[in-house]
C-alpha cells in the first residue's frame, strides 16, 4: 500500500499531498469541499487573508461533521429506547402466554 503524490487545488494554490491510491477518491472529493468552503468565505468578505479562511473553512467543516455526528447519535439512542420498548412489549406477550399455557 504505497503512496502516490496527488496535487490538490485550494483556492488556486496547488498543493502536493501523499495519499494510498485507494483514498485518491475521497481526498479529491475533501479537496473541492474544503475548496467549496473556502471560496463561499473569500466570497462574503467578511475574512480576508488566505491563512484566515483555511481557518475559518476548517472550523466550519468541523462544526458540520461534529453536528452531523450529534445527529446520528441522537436518532442512535431514538432506535434503542423504541426497540427496547419493542422488546418490552414483546417479553410481555410471551410471559403472558406462558402464565395462560401453564394455568
Amino acid at each position: 500500500m504505497s503512496a502516490n503524490q496527488e496535487v490538490i487545488r485550494l483556492l488556486d494554490k496547488e498543493y502536493t499531498v501523499a495519499c494510498p491510491p485507494e483514498q485518491r477518491e475521497g481526498l479529491l472529493a475533501s479537496a473541492r469541499q474544503l475548496d467549496t468552503k473556502m471560496r463561499e468565505i473569500r466570497t462574503s468578505g467578511k475574512v480576508v487573508g488566505s491563512e484566515r479562511i483555511v481557518v475559518m473553512a476548517a472550523l466550519n467543516v468541523i462544526f458540520e461533521l461534529l453536528r452531523e455526528r450529534e445527529g446520528e447519535s441522537s436518532c442512535s439512542q431514538q432506535m434503542h429506547l423504541r426497540l427496547q420498548l419493542i422488546q418490552d412489549k414483546i417479553d410481555a406477550v410471551l410471559e403472558k402466554e406462558e402464565r395462560q399455557l401453564t394455568i
